[in-house]
């Protein structure tokens, strides 16, 4: 069962500051992703022009001549102007690029631990960490509530913070975004473990000292 008695991750204001403070980037267009499928059309240059290309897990996509370039966090708009640049500066004289989006990878969360129904999730812009619990049924009677962890990649950087969802739920801390991609993990709770064993047990040590009285 998860548990971090040992954890090392930030809390508290750090915890914002890592992943990136209580809300996420609200963007003004959107953002090219892993997975996303685009096509990449340069005017005039029909072996140049690719009809589908997908952007890898590191958020690249490959051109003909021009090899790899960046794509993941850039718009359509950026991405036409980086393709514009890399073919300008060696092979075309003022290339006219164009990128259209055709298949967006859903955006999705991971949601694991002590939830009742652990899973990934698609979310939409604006979801929080307690919309993700929403989502996943909520934490579990066993749930360790001041060790909920939010892991997110940041530039290739896996970072991550340790949040208190009793605190958030009171509206004393943040409710932080989440961005597609990240995992929330939500502890286990030792102490509340033994406290259902011990419930679990007495029915049965209740029984049994009937029994004995009844000998």
């Amino acid at each position: 069962m998860p548990a971090f008695p040992n954890s090392t991750l930030p809390q508290g204001p750090a915890a914002y500051d890592t992943i990136g403070g209580a809300t996420a980037p609200v963007a003004t267009s959107y953002l090219l992703r892993p997975g996303d499928k685009v096509a990449v059309n340069v005017f005039q240059e029909p072996e140049l022009t690719q009809a589908s290309v997908e952007i890898d897990e590191a958020g690249m996509i490959s051109l003909p001549l021009v090899g790899e370039l960046q794509a993941a966090g850039l718009s359509t708009r950026q991405l036409s102007q980086a393709i514009q640049t890399a073919y300008g500066a060696r092979y075309l004289r003022d290339p006219q690029a164009n990128v259209v989006l055709l298949d967006a990878r859903p955006r999705t969360v991971s949601v694991e631990g002590m939830v009742s129904r652990p899973g990934v999730y698609e979310v939409e812009p604006g979801y929080t960490l307690l919309s993700a619990m929403a989502l996943a049924g909520s934490p579990t009677d066993l749930a360790k509530l001041d060790e909920v962890l939010v892991f997110r990649t940041v530039d290739g950087q896996r970072l991550g913070g340790r949040f208190d969802l009793t605190e958030i739920r009171a509206g004393r801390m943040p409710d932080p975004q989440l961005v597609p991609g990240d995992v929330v993990v939500v502890g286990f709770s030792s102490l509340r473990g033994i406290y259902r064993d011990i419930l679990q047990l007495a029915p049965l040590v209740g029984t049994f000292a009937v029994l004995n009285n009844n000998n």
